[in-house]
C-alpha cells in the first residue's frame, strides 16, 4: 500500500490515496501503521477519497482505530496533498468529513505546491446536549471536574464536530497530561469520550495549550481543539475572539468572527516521506 506521511504541527497522520489503494479494514490498519516502534509512527489514519458534494472527502482514524468526526491539522493536509497530487486545483478547496464539509483557503508557494491554509471550521457547538456532556447545565462553562488525584474548576466544553474539554490553567507546562488526560477523556461525563485540553493565557490574544487526544493521547497539537480554545476564551473573558495559540508543535491562528459564528484557523501543513505498507 503506497502511503504519504503528512504533518502540521507535528499533528502527524499516514495518509492514503483511495485512487490509488483500498483499505478494506482502516482501523486495523490505523492500529498497525501509527505504531511508533513498530509501524511507520503516527498519530493515525487519514484516507483521502472522492466525493460527491465536495472536492474530495477524508476519513480520518485514531491512532486506537476509533474513527474521529474531524481533524484541523489532517484536514489541512488533506488539502495540500490533494492540490499538490492533482486530485483538485480548487482554491478555495471543499473538503469532505464527518462533520460536514470545510472550505479551505490554500496559501500556494512559488513552487506551486500548499504551504499553508485557513480552514473554517465552522460554527461551534456549545449546546451541552450536542457535545455531549452528561450535564443538566445547557452550556458547560467554567465548570468543575476532578480526577483520581486533581480537582479543576475551570472546564468549558465545544464541539467543532468533534467533543472538546477546555481547562484553564496558572502553568500548562506543569500538568501531568499523561496522568490526567486518559481519566478525563474517558470520565462518565463524556459518552462519546473527549479531548482534552489545558490552556494557560498570556494575554487577550495569546496562549499556550497542551493536548490529550481521545483515541491518541499526548499530541503535539490539535487543530480542532485550539479552535475550541479560540471559543472558549472568548466565552469566559480570558482572551478575545482572535488568538495566537502556541501548541508543543508550533503556532495556531485563531478567529472566531462574529458577523457568521465561524471559526477560522490558519496554519502549515507539510509533507514529509512517502513509502509503502506491506499488504501483510
Amino acid at each position: 500500500m503506497q502511503f504519504t506521511k503528512m504533518q502540521g504541527l507535528g499533528n502527524d497522520y499516514v495518509y492514503v490515496d483511495f485512487r490509488q489503494e483500498q483499505v478494506d479494514d482502516p482501523a486495523a490498519v490505523a492500529r498497525a501503521i501509527s505504531d511508533r516502534h513498530f509501524g511507520v509512527g503516527a498519530d493515525g489514519l487519514i484516507l483521502i477519497l472522492p466525493s460527491d458534494k465536495a472536492d474530495v472527502r477524508m476519513r480520518m482514524f485514531n491512532a486506537d482505530g476509533s474513527e474521529g468526526m474531524m481533524c484541523g491539522n489532517g484536514i489541512r493536509c488533506v488539502a495540500k496533498y490533494s492540490w499538490d497530487h492533482g486530485l483538485s486545483k480548487a482554491n478555495p478547496m471543499r473538503v469532505e468529513s464527518a462533520a460536514g464539509v470545510k472550505t479551505i483557503d490554500l496559501v500556494v508557494g512559488d513552487d506551486g505546491k500548499v504551504a499553508s491554509a485557513t480552514v473554517d471550521m465552522g460554527e461551534p457547538i456549545l449546546d451541552a446536549a450536542d457535545i455531549p456532556v452528561n450535564m443538566r447545565q445547557r452550556r458547560v462553562i467554567d465548570v468543575p471536574i476532578r480526577t483520581s488525584k486533581h480537582a479543576y474548576s475551570t472546564m468549558t466544553c465545544v464541539s467543532m464536530g468533534n467533543p472538546h474539554a477546555v481547562i484553564f490553567v496558572d502553568d500548562a507546562s506543569a500538568v501531568p497530561l499523561e496522568q490526567v488526560g486518559p481519566e478525563i477523556e474517558t470520565n462518565p461525563l463524556f459518552p462519546n469520550r473527549i479531548n482534552v485540553h489545558f490552556v494557560q493565557v498570556h494575554s487577550a490574544g495569546e496562549v499556550t495549550m497542551r493536548t490529550w487526544e481521545r483515541g491518541s493521547g499526548v499530541t503535539l497539537a490539535c487543530g480542532t481543539g485550539a479552535s475550541a480554545v479560540c471559543v472558549a476564551g472568548s466565552l469566559t473573558g480570558r482572551t478575545s475572539r482572535e488568538i495566537l495559540a502556541h501548541l508543543p508543535g508550533g503556532d495556531l491562528h485563531l478567529a472566531w468572527k462574529q458577523d457568521n459564528n465561524h471559526v477560522y484557523m490558519t496554519g502549515p501543513a507539510v509533507e514529509v516521506f512517502t513509502g509503502q505498507w506491506p499488504s501483510k
